[in-house]
């Protein structure tokens, strides 16, 4: 049996780890073969494959990025695009399925494929933790650990000058990397999707900790929403996937602090340094296992699944589990951190 292999949507640390899990367990234990494709859907519609080996994969397990590249090529999308073609495609290059490692988006084209008939398993990928089905997602430990170190380094120069930093972190729609980096880096102020907030609420939890004789720290999620708008700030146009590329809204948030509470604010947007980098021992662990777990998976057929984490297992689950609503934080989670604030 052939089965190719494609990372999808935004890098993450991690990828590397799978695909190594993969090759192995299925090359060692299956006798599996299996074919690299080359940035994502991309290169399942355009059929860019190449052999992918124990050779290819060694020593992956602590590379940051992926060795297949990445897209956010939507595959029903252009000429060679849809199930119909892309059917085709496999059967010339005599693949029998594709294991697709991706988030939201990624994810969402591999349920379509499956249910025109394509074979496909899921891996969950995304530092957002924004999926459901899957307690954690790797990814996410590393880029928490990155903003916390971030923040650490905010914090000092803040002390030094008395200032407000605004660190602005990633999460699109949902604020888990700010709830968990901001509680590690001992924030001020957390502001998520879930929780909206007023400019007044905010700069009185500034004022409370400048008060203090502290230099406030807030921490912002990209997807943030301040009372009153009616969508996460954007001005960066859309994805493939017709979504919104978020980012920004701390920038527009310290200029208003700075004016309501006359303490001087600066801003600093993390952006994509969260993706970069080696995984932390947390994500090496998880997402080898996924991909020990996904080769198990395609020996079993079960295809139109995705491998999840549950509790401390991992388990499989139907695309449809994962899709359809985010897995956002409760509100209890946001309250227990709201203590810590001001």
């Amino acid at each position: 049996m052939k089965i190719g292999i494609l990372t999808s949507g935004g890098d993450c640390p991690g990828l590397n780890a799978v695909i190594r899990g993969i090759v192995l367990k299925g090359t060692t234990t299956y006798d599996l073969e299996f074919v690299g494709i080359r940035d994502g859907w991309r290169g399942v519609v355009d059929g860019d494959f190449f052999p992918l080996t124990r050779h290819e994969v060694k020593g992956l397990s602590k590379v940051g990025g992926t060795i297949l590249g990445t897209s956010r090529t939507n595959p029903y999308e252009g000429e060679r695009g849809g199930a119909e073609n892309i059917a085709k495609t496999l059967y010339g290059h005599k693949i029998d399925g594709i294991i697709a490692i991706g988030g939201e988006g990624t994810l969402a084209a591999a349920d379509r494929l499956a249910k025109d008939g394509i074979n496909v398993i899921g891996v969950p990928k995304t530092i957002d933790n924004d999926l459901r089905a899957t307690d954690y997602s790797f990814g996410f430990d590393t880029a928490v650990n990155i903003a916390t170190d971030a923040m650490d380094r905010l914090r000092t120069t803040g002390d030094s000058h008395q200032r407000c930093m605004v660190a602005e972190v990633m999460g699109r729609h949902v604020g888990w990397i700010a709830l968990h980096a901001g509680m590690a880096a001992g924030a001020h102020a957390i502001l998520i999707p879930e929780v909206p907030q007023t400019l007044e609420e905010i700069t009185a939890l500034v004022t409370s900790a400048h008060d203090r004789g502290r230099a406030p720290l807030v921490v912002v999620s990209e997807g943030f929403k301040l009372q009153g708008m009616d969508e996460a700030y954007s001005d960066k146009g859309l994805d493939a996937f017709n979504r919104p590329r978020l980012g920004g809204i701390g920038d527009r948030l310290a200029p208003e602090i700075e004016r309501l509470t006359g303490i001087e604010t600066r801003a600093t947007i993390l952006g994509h340094i969260q993706r970069g980098g080696s995984p932390s021992a947390f994500d090496r662990v998880l997402a080898t296992r996924l991909g020990l777990h996904a080769a198990d998976a395609i020996v079993d057929g079960a295809w139109g699944q995705m491998v999840a984490m549950q509790g401390t297992d991992i388990v499989r689950v139907p695309f449809a589990e994962a899709l359809g609503e985010l897995n956002t934080v409760p509100r209890s989670r946001y309250d227990e951190a709201a203590a810590l604030f001001g």
